[in-house]
């Protein structure tokens, strides 16, 4: 049988051009090439799944090539580079803390700093979540931190910057990466798609996008998930079955419910929704992402914001037009107090009906006090 590759796996970047979402970094990473300017240490942070890793294996491969391209991109033809891409470059060694964090870890790894590089100029050491190591491991490393040899190259990586010494921190130049935008992820998962030969509905794109929040490996490893589930051919209704997430259609009805007052009906398709086997939890966060995309969608000016497909994006636009911007407020402040305590509550159901109830009073009350 054919061993099946991740896409993960299969299409992480090669090359800083290839790295998505991260441009101002992989663009003063370049410029630091080409200006030979590097630092001995770097920290890369930022959330997981964004490409903290590939970052520094990329960078580890360019500043050892040995026919750099103009635009700071490796040849991929020279011996450094067929090393790096078959995976057996003695030029980078990386360390996971998380298992490797004992003080004689890091003595081993300061041992072997000073072995010279037998093909390239560097020497790349890459500690993945380096702040899983001790403190006394912290120690250790600092001296050979501060003042490493000449071919030496540390790149430190972690998702809780704040867990870092700051006698680390300030030896490292820092790179915060950021989580990868909703748009961007869609545009790398058609590509994807396109290479696979899976035709896929943007709506059904976007789902993925929302649940990997932000993280491009999580995308990925959805997206293979839902191509084993729904075949060649990704619908927006299987998607969501697939990964139990509520339709939006649900969030728009409610809303229209509540607006027109109509208890039973909400609790009708309250009902509804539950013996589909959602959480009520969850529905109730989802109706606050609701109420926000709806404020959201009231101002031209912050339309812009709404993270969804052209065709939901333009159901926001239409209900935005029907509701105001007081009902929006008072129904995000009711929503807000279920929140706080739907933990607490054993009835868990009947604290999310009471919450229905009193979204649908809303407007009924302001008519009261009008009158």
């Amino acid at each position: 049988m054919e061993n099946f590759i991740v896409s993960a796996r299969k299409y992480r970047p090669a090359s800083f051009d290839t790295v998505i979402g991260q441009y101002s970094i992989t663009s003063t990473l370049r410029n630091a090439i080409l200006n030979k300017q590097l630092a001995q240490a770097y920290l890369f942070c930022g959330p997981r799944g964004v490409g903290k890793t590939t970052c520094a294996r990329i960078f580890a491969k360019t500043i050892n090539c040995m026919n750099l391209q103009p635009n700071a991109e490796p040849c991929n033809e020279c011996e450094s580079c067929k090393a790096f891409n078959s995976g057996r470059s003695l030029n980078i060694h990386e360390l996971d803390a998380a298992s490797n964090n004992s003080v004689d870890d890091i003595r081993g790894l300061v041992d072997q700093v000073r072995i010279l590089p037998q093909v390239g100029k560097y020497s790349v050491y890459i500690i993945d979540e380096v702040h899983m190591l001790s403190a006394s491991a912290f120690n250790a490393f600092l001296k050979t931190l501060e003042e490493p040899p000449a071919h030496a190259i540390f790149i430190l990586a972690t998702t809780e910057k704040h867990k870092i010494l700051p006698t680390i921190l300030s030896r490292c130049q820092i790179y915060d990466f950021n989580r990868i935008k909703v748009p961007d992820t869609i545009e790398h998962l058609k590509r994807i798609a396109v290479k696979e030969g899976v035709q896929a509905e943007e709506e059904a794109l976007n789902v993925i996008a929302q649940k990997a929040d932000g993280a491009m490996r999580d995308a990925l490893s959805i997206f293979d998930q839902v191509v084993s589930f729904c075949g060649k051919n990704l619908t927006y209704d299987k998607v969501i079955e697939n990964l139990n997430v509520l339709d939006y259609d649900y969030y728009f009805k409610l809303t229209d419910l509540f607006h027109d007052g109509k208890v039973a009906e909400a609790f009708l398709l309250f009902n509804e929704i539950m013996e589909k086997g959602f959480d009520a939890g969850n529905l109730v966060s989802g109706l606050g992402r609701h109420f926000r995309d709806l404020l959201v969608a009231k101002e031209e000016i912050t339309v812009q914001l709404l993270e969804v497909s052209a065709s939901i994006k333009e159901r926001y636009l239409k209900q935005a037009k029907t509701v105001t911007p007081e009902f929006i407020f008072d129904a995000l402040k009711v929503i807000e107090q279920c929140e706080m305590q739907y933990k607490m509550r054993v009835e868990k159901r009947l604290c999310v009906e009471l919450t229905l109830i009193k979204l649908c009073q809303i407007n009924e009350l302001k008519k009261k006090v009008l009158v």
